[in-house]
């Protein structure tokens, strides 16, 4: 058998195709221009008044952010953020998810159509970008600062006031945040897999444990997805997923739902999901990450205890572990470490930049911190018996560099690896797309 060639280690550089006109620039949405022109060439305030109103009559049947086609560039969108203001609205900011720079907060402030309660600001995006944002209108008393720094530091405080969009019906539920986001979706984005199915499906259950926990050295409650007919005398073993932040998946967000779906449409065979809870965020960045006793807990206490009470395989083939950002890192380091326990890896915009010793807020340059630490050690491990599927957002910065070094380390040492990008960001709008469609690659029929 020749043996696996060396990989390189370095890290990626450089754009690739599919990073091709995904930056936001901002311009002027096409129907707003016409209402600044019609507004314009009217003769007196009652016009203007009528103008307005025509404006978000149109508005509220839309919804928003608008959506609009830009002449001669067909791969792109105008996408225009609106607020609806009053006498006291001083300032309106956006803020979207990796779509605004947050090192310069004052180029996402809306722009006001003087004589109106309309505030404004538009992206030209990509045709197939799917994202989350908040919004935050400062109705202080102070006039805002002249000083670009004082600014700053005003909107910064703001940005914690920021909600979801009162104009928008897509509410994106947040953890650990006062208020929802708000969801939009341009033409040509990946449509859910589970939505084109109609009318009520058979339903799994979901419960939630509490399960003593040695190696955390306390209790953790455990999210439990089962699906519909598991009781049925002498069915198979279900195959298991084991998830991270159970309380964001179950909690918020509905997994399971989407499950019954496409378990409904034999899409994935039933399935059991197993998710422990994220407890908060001093817990979260103290569990996940490569941390061994964190696999510890999922290996050899999660997985028994779940063998132990309901009919779920052992087989490391038909088990996957997955997770997003800093739950990326903990799946891809439960297989490195415990292959005969996870065979399959579904890590969605993996935290790469995590490392022993790292601080916990993450690096102070990540753009500095090299070949990632994870790279480096399934490179230097040979092949191990595990598929692994990577997915990450365009709009993540040096995260996509290091996903995909991770990736070209895994193909070169022989891994059996799949990567895909999605244009958005780090965000769980686009994460519950992928996290179906990896699970369908990873045990659905055409898997194996």
């Amino acid at each position: 058998m020749t043996a696996a060639p060396t990989p390189v280690l370095r890290p990626a550089t450089g754009p690739r195709d599919s990073r091709h006109g995904v930056r936001p620039v901002r311009i002027t949405g096409p129907q707003v221009a016409r209402f600044v022109d019609r507004l314009a060439e009217a003769s007196d305030d009652t016009r203007r008044a009528a103008l307005t109103a025509e404006f978000w009559n149109e508005v509220d049947r839309l919804g928003t952010p608008l959506v609009e086609e830009l002449e001669g560039e067909p791969g792109h969108r105008a996408v225009t953020f609106l607020w609806r203001g009053h006498r006291a609205t001083r300032q309106v900011l956006l803020l979207g998810n990796r779509i605004i720079d947050r090192e310069h907060l004052a180029g996402s402030l809306l722009e006001h159509v003087p004589g109106t309660d309309i505030w404004h600001l538009a992206l030209r995006l990509r045709a197939d970008h799917r994202g989350s944002y908040r919004m935050a209108a400062d109705i202080s008393t102070r006039e805002p600062p002249a000083d670009p720094v004082e600014l700053q530091q005003r909107l910064r405080s703001l940005s914690a006031h920021a909600a979801r969009d009162p104009l928008n019906r897509r509410p994106l539920p947040t953890r650990w945040h006062p208020s929802d986001s708000s969801v939009f979706a341009l033409p040509h984005a990946p449509a859910p897999p589970w939505t084109e199915r109609r009318g009520k499906v058979p339903a799994g259950r979901v419960e939630r444990h509490r399960l003593a926990a040695a190696a955390l050295d306390k209790d953790r409650d455990v999210w439990v997805y089962l699906p519909p007919g598991h009781e049925r005398a002498g069915s198979s073993p279900l195959p298991v997923l084991v998830l991270c932040d159970g309380d964001m998946w179950f909690g918020r967000l509905g997994l399971g739902h989407t499950l019954d779906a496409l378990i409904a449409d034999g899409t994935l065979p039933p399935l059991a999901v197993l998710a422990p809870d994220a407890v908060d965020r001093a817990t979260r960045r103290r569990d996940l990450g490569g941390h061994d006793r964190f696999v510890s807990f999922l290996a050899d206490e999660l997985l028994p205890w779940a063998a132990g009470r309901w009919p779920l395989t052992t087989d490391p083939r038909r088990t996957v572990v997955a997770g997003q950002s800093l739950g990326g890192v903990t799946a891809l380091h439960a297989a490195y470490l415990r292959p005969e326990r996870f065979g399959n890896v579904l890590a969605q915009s993996a935290s790469l930049w995590w490392r022993p010793g790292l601080p916990p807020q993450g690096p102070s340059k990540p753009t500095e911190h090299g070949v990632p630490w994870l790279v480096t050690r399934y490179a230097a491990a040979g092949p191990r018996p595990i598929t692994v599927h990577l997915d990450v957002g365009l709009h993540e910065g040096t995260m996509v560099d290091d996903s995909r070094a991770l990736y070209d380390v895994l193909r070169t040492a022989g891994h059996r690896v799949t990567y895909d990008e999605y244009n958005g960001g780090h965000d769980y709008a686009c994460w519950h797309i992928a996290l179906a469609d990896g699970l369908i690659r990873l045990l659905g029929d055409g898997s194996r």
